[in-house]
């Protein structure tokens, strides 16, 4: 690393003020301080509070906690893939192993490589330190999207989500919008069918085998609830002639739990979106208020339509909502995003609650858009600035208040 460190300073001065290529600083600077901790040091003769924990570790500490849902979702893709052509195997195979890396690696390279280059063209032209902010953001989008999904709709997409979601409010950390989320909403609206429908399993031009959809299971449940049939009936009746990797039928409560189903690469596992959510509370990344008041919003809204009992799709089981769809993946890594959501310790619970409210209003009350997540955070995004300004307002009349005794 010595050799590497040396040839960066030698070639420093080019780059620097004066230099022959000045106006790449930024970009040059971009990939010293990736691979070697900053020389620099702070100018003033103020007291300096240090802290360990930088941007770029905060980013970093977000990938490793998406690496189980990465993982996860390349064996899921693989297995799913089998699944559906009869030729199932062992969850953990290297058959299954092999066929997600040849779906998967290509989307998260292209979301980075495109949501890279927006990053560095905004950098030189406005004169700015690259930020960290898009290793997180690019490693997201390729977990909410289906392993069907063409590569060109995700280099778009990304670069909507980085543009619309972020530059235009001034960079990392200026975002009123989750950019992952924001990416998503723009495949959702303007290629819904490649983002919806039969698409979670991809087959390589094969054809599937009788018996088996590759629909999710909020899309089940939508086709139960149609034709009157109990949803949880309805559930347990899908893919029938199939079995589950972990136990059960095949949209069991077990196996939903535990993610052997079809889905968007990241989040059919609950189980490991919860890993996730232990690695982002243990290191203070995220914050657990919400990641709970998100869950419980969801099982509370879910319990109340269960009392309404007015159709099939509200007698959902409170606690299906919680390992159906994206709910917990959202829960860990998009409600918590520390820029896009509430800042006060009151408006955490607040803003979760409501996401979690909101999903399940969305999938019950429009089941045709079985999946509420993503709007659920978009909205509460929106929302979250005034949630924090009546927090702030009402703890202001409440200090006044102790004042005038």
């Amino acid at each position: 690393m010595k050799f590497l460190h040396d040839l960066l300073e030698k070639q420093k001065p080019k780059f620097e003020k004066g230099g022959k290529l000045e106006k790449f600083y930024y970009l040059f600077e971009a990939q010293e301080t990736f691979l070697f901790s900053p020389a620099s040091t702070a100018k003033n003769k103020g007291v300096q509070v240090r802290d360990a924990v930088d941007l770029k570790r905060m980013m970093m500490t977000v990938v490793i906690a998406l690496i189980p849902c990465l993982i996860w979702g390349i064996f899921n893709v693989g297995y799913q893939h089998h699944v559906a052509v009869g030729q199932a195997t062992s969850f953990f195979s290297v058959d299954n192993l092999l066929f997600g890396l040849r779906w998967v690696l290509p989307i998260v390279i292209v979301s980075y490589a495109a949501g890279g280059i927006v990053e560095v063209i905004f950098a030189v032209v406005r004169k700015h330190p690259i930020n960290e902010g898009f290793l997180v953001t690019g490693m997201l989008i390729p977990l909410i999207v289906p392993p069907t999904i063409p590569l060109w709709q995700v280099a778009l997409a990304t670069v909507f989500g980085v543009l619309v979601g972020k530059e235009i409010f001034g960079g990392t950390g200026m975002n009123v919008l989750n950019v992952a989320m924001t990416a998503r909403a723009f495949l959702y609206f303007a290629y819904p069918s490649q983002i919806s429908g039969d698409v979670w399993t991809q087959l390589s031009g094969e054809t599937a085998v009788n018996g088996y959809s590759g629909a999710t299971a909020l899309a089940v449940a939508y086709d139960s609830s149609n034709v009157g049939t109990v949803v949880t009936e309805g559930l347990a009746k899908a893919n029938s002639v199939l079995a589950a990797p972990f136990g059960g039928d095949f949209f069991s409560f077990q196996n939903m739990l535990i993610g052997g189903i079809p889905g968007s690469i990241g989040e059919t596992s609950t189980l490991m979106a919860l890993l996730g959510a232990i690695i982002l509370i243990a290191t203070g990344v995220g914050s657990w208020k919400i990641i709970v008041s998100v869950f419980a919003g969801a099982f509370a809204m879910g319990t109340l339509f269960n009392v309404v009992d007015a159709n099939e799709f509200m007698r959902i089981p409170a606690e299906y909502h919680l390992v159906m769809g994206g709910l917990a993946f959202g829960a860990v890594f998009m409600a918590t995003d520390p820029v896009s959501a509430s800042q006060t310790e009151t408006g955490k619970w607040i803003y979760g609650v409501l996401i979690g409210a909101l999903t399940v209003i969305i999938r019950v009350v429009n089941p045709a858009y079985p999946e509420g997540i993503m709007l659920a955070v978009l909205l509460m995004n929106v929302f979250a600035p005034l949630i924090d300004f009546y927090v702030v307002q009402a703890n202001k009349k409440r200090r006044l208040a102790r004042a005038t005794v």
